[in-house]
């Protein structure tokens, strides 16, 4: 079997890839002084993207109040879930210890606002996710189950997405949050959302509440879907130890980042390739690789989402069921 590339902690809130047996690191590519300004924490830039996903979320609530037709609702449902899937993204990043450099504050974000609002522990998804680094590339990774059901035919496909967006598969993750729910383990859920529910009931608009929740249990959940066929869904090989065979980047437009795949989440190469990079320098990084030619000779990109599903997609064996 293949070695593992290993994810160690340089300090208590950060973890960074240091592994001798991955095939090709940061530091292959780039000198310390090139990579430095990469890894640099800004307290400031997470504190604006962070903002700007509230204000957002502020706007998806506002947006049928205001104009309330069948267009708002379907904008705002769209949003929420982009930004559900964005403060997704905000707990990820501080799970790394990597979003904002104030170590307090990478904890308390994570877990108490971007962790709260989606139901997501970060000390839970912490210990969950380094294992994915870890043994990412290798049978060991816990997400490799996932990453094998594609490609997947397109009766296959249409069955998983109708699941999502029908609700199906996020009524069924809201039951087993509910199942191990407790006031202590739930804790950032419940203040989160008071002050939600509360802010909008200030507002006169506390209906909008259950626009999150019809977001959550389908847009959400084809979003994170569509994000997982992306990063590593339609990599050209699993258990190949290169960054650029396991893990794909997805190159997007302004209305793919503003719905489906906010806070860079797309350059997921680079942050395999690097955990030590918060999420808002990885365009940056992506920049200089490709200059670099870095990605050169490698399947390793698709321009938009429209090409993710195209290569996630095989042709249906003939006489034979699509697996779901």
């Amino acid at each position: 079997m293949q070695s593992a590339s290993h994810i160690t902690f340089n300090s208590p809130d950060t973890f960074v890839d240091t592994s001798e047996d991955a095939a090709v690191r940061l530091s292959d590519v780039l000198t310390t002084s090139e990579a430095a300004p990469f890894m640099e924490r800004s307290d400031s830039r997470a504190a604006l993207m962070t903002g700007l996903n509230l204000l957002l979320i502020a706007g998806a609530f506002a947006l049928p109040a205001l104009w309330l037709n069948p267009l708002t609702l379907i904008l705002s449902l769209l949003l929420l879930g982009g930004r559900q899937l964005g403060m997704s993204v905000i707990n990820h990043d501080c799970a790394h210890g990597v979003f904002f450099r104030t170590r307090w504050l990478n904890d308390f974000v994570g877990h108490w606002l971007a962790g709260g609002l989606i139901n997501t522990s970060l000390y839970a998804y912490r210990t969950y996710h380094l294992k994915h680094h870890r043994f990412a590339g290798t049978e060991q990774d816990p997400d490799l189950g996932l990453a094998s059901k594609y490609p997947a035919t397109k009766a296959s496909l249409q069955r998983k997405f109708t699941r999502d967006l029908t609700g199906q598969t996020g009524f069924k993750a809201v039951l087993a949050q509910a199942k191990t729910f407790t006031l202590k383990r739930n804790a950032p859920f419940i203040i989160s959302h008071a002050i939600l529910i509360t802010s909008l009931w200030t507002a006169g608009i506390a209906w909008t509440y259950l626009l999150w929740w019809i977001a959550y249990v389908g847009v959400f959940q084809g979003i994170v879907r569509l994000r997982f066929m992306s990063e590593h869904g339609v990599a050209i090989d699993r258990l190949g130890l290169d960054a650029r065979e396991n893990t794909s980047t997805t190159l997007l437009t302004w209305w793919e980042r503003l719905f489906i795949g906010p806070n860079y989440v797309n350059f997921h190469l680079e942050h395999h390739l690097s955990a030590a990079v918060p999420c808002y320098r990885l365009a940056g990084l992506h920049k200089l690789l490709n200059q670099r030619g870095f990605f050169d000779k490698h399947a390793c990109i698709s321009n938009s989402y429209r090409e993710v599903f195209k290569k996630a997609l095989k042709p249906d064996e003939p006489g034979m069921a699509a697996a779901g």
